[in-house]
């Protein structure tokens, strides 16, 4: 299996004013195209106009990608959890391998497209903290991978990473061909980010995700659901979270309510919006999933169509490995 730890160590620089530069693929990689059967594996530095940062990428080209030189590909964007890399689906998840296997049994090709979202939930935040102060904290990364002068991650993944990916890459780059996924706080991401953007996302997945930000119960779950009318309702369900959600959504409920799946599939629904494919699965000794129960009773009661499953797990790379490979079999169906 190829993982991020296989890539070369040093980045080879393009000519000047170009805004990236790319990690070549290793030399195992590099066999005959008309023997490959498996996918490749490496990574893209580009610098991001939302962000005012480089970010790094780490992207899964199918096998077909080398040996067809004018086909052009579908694209599956995959968000990592809190606390996670763009390295987390591939050393974690084994998403390429996952891929792998899925193609040789038939399932259609993708390009895979793994960014690196720090701790910013996907979201434009509203209270932005500068890159001196982020610098001057403790994080598990150094700063100029985690540190950012703009925290605007919601523009970053469905403005900047989609463009530079469609300029720099062999893809299809319609909506139709273009789908989002992700875990927990990727999760998260992956259906606001496809709800908020149906021109760019034709389909969306969750694995664990928060997607219901702003209920407040009932605990066990009986429709119908409660949602806040007021952000401290929040407070107590959002433990720990409590001062990351403030720097993302602040203490206006209208902020929040305008980030949550839920009213934002209502808006799209009500406006006669395109609303993406949407996909998603958590289990059930997961935390989150009651608000996945939620957001799946809020979209029966919208009309819209979904599909939701509940297998056992809990919120566990386990789980997320696991169940991987339905998710990207199903996008790969809808992008098709």
């Amino acid at each position: 299996m190829r993982t991020i730890r296989t890539l070369v160590a040093s980045i080879a620089l393009v000519a000047a004013g170009c805004a990236h530069a790319r990690v070549p693929a290793p030399s195992g990689l590099e066999q005959s195209t008309a023997a490959r059967t498996t996918g490749s594996v490496h990574e893209d530095v580009f610098f991001s106009t939302a962000l005012g940062v480089r970010k790094h990428l780490a992207i899964y080209l199918p096998p077909s990608y080398a040996t067809e030189s004018t086909r052009r590909f579908p694209v599956a964007y995959y968000l990592h959890g809190l606390g996670g890399t763009e390295t987390d689906w591939l050393a974690k998840g084994n998403i390429d391998a996952t891929a792998d296997s899925l193609i040789a049994s038939g399932t259609p090709e993708v390009i895979i497209v793994m960014p690196d979202g720090d701790d910013g939930w996907y979201s434009n935040w509203v209270d932005e903290v500068s890159f001196r102060a982020c610098a001057d904290t403790l994080h598990g990364e150094s700063a100029d991978r985690y540190c950012v002068a703009h925290e605007r991650y919601e523009d970053y993944i469905a403005r900047d990473v989609v463009q530079f990916i469609d300029a720099h890459y062999r893809t299809r780059a319609t909506r139709d061909s273009r789908g989002i996924g992700g875990l927990s706080m990727g999760g998260y991401g992956a259906i606001e980010l496809a709800l908020s953007h149906p021109d760019i996302f034709g389909a969306a997945a969750s694995h664990s995700g928060v997607l219901a930000p702003t209920y407040t119960g009932p605990r066990p779950f009986v429709a119908p659901a409660r949602f806040a009318t007021t952000v401290d309702e929040i407070r107590p369900s959002a433990g720990g979270f409590w001062p990351r959600y403030l720097h993302y959504w602040g203490t206006n409920i209208e902020r929040w309510r305008a980030v949550d799946p839920a009213r934002t599939a209502e808006r799209a629904r009500h406006s006669g919006q395109h609303v993406p494919a949407l996909y998603f699965d958590c289990g059930k000794d997961d935390p989150f999933v009651d608000q996945n129960r939620a957001l799946d009773s809020e979209l029966n009661r919208l009309g819209v169509s979904h599909v939701y499953r509940e297998p056992p797990g809990a919120h566990t790379w386990s789980y997320w490995s696991t169940h991987v490979s339905e998710s990207l079999a199903w996008m790969a169906r809808q992008l098709r």
